[in-house]
């Protein structure tokens, strides 16, 4: 079974001990009352946006994203054999790929798979536009490539074994 993994925000740390992700981290936005005067910053919660995918390029097979640290996305962009749409912030790189991209697989930390292609709301730009007709980057190189770069061994369920006499 596959597991969706969440991003931790910057400045965020996961409890070892128990696994939680903390609440989102809000920020100060500056506020005006009824007399348009400045008020004190009150705090505004971090959203989520879907990836636009741009115009002319064909999602029959639906949109998720796999996103992984920035530290990860010129390694991972460079070695791809072939690149969809791919879309950044200063923290996060996203990868869009064919809906259902994380079944029976298991995407390793820090990496973060996103249905629908709905991630945290900071701002990512398109990056890279893919040559053809199409947004995706094959998921398997890309996964393979994410196992690499984080040192984890590639993990994904086996089909049953049948026998028949």
């Amino acid at each position: 079974m596959a597991t969706r993994m969440i991003p931790l925000l910057p400045g965020a740390r996961r409890s070892l001990l128990t696994g939680r992700v903390p609440e989102p981290r809000r920020s100060p936005e500056p506020r005006t009352d009824a007399r348009g005067a400045s008020g004190i910053a009150h705090p505004r919660e971090l959203g989520a946006t879907r990836l636009a995918v741009p115009v002319g390029l064909h999602t029959g097979l639906g949109c998720d994203a796999v996103g992984v640290p920035a530290r990860f996305g010129f390694k991972i962009l460079s070695r791809l054999p072939a690149k969809g749409c791919v879309y950044a912030d200063s923290d996060w790189w996203w990868w869009l790929v064919p809906a259902g991209s994380d079944h029976d697989v298991t995407w390793p930390l820090p990496a973060c798979y996103a249905r629908g292609a709905e991630i945290p709301d900071r701002l990512p730009r398109l990056i890279h536009h893919p040559d053809g007709t199409s947004p995706y980057t094959p998921p398997i190189p890309l996964y393979l490539l994410v196992c690499q770069l984080t040192g984890i061994a590639p993990s994904w369920a086996a089909p049953p074994v049948r026998s028949a006499l």
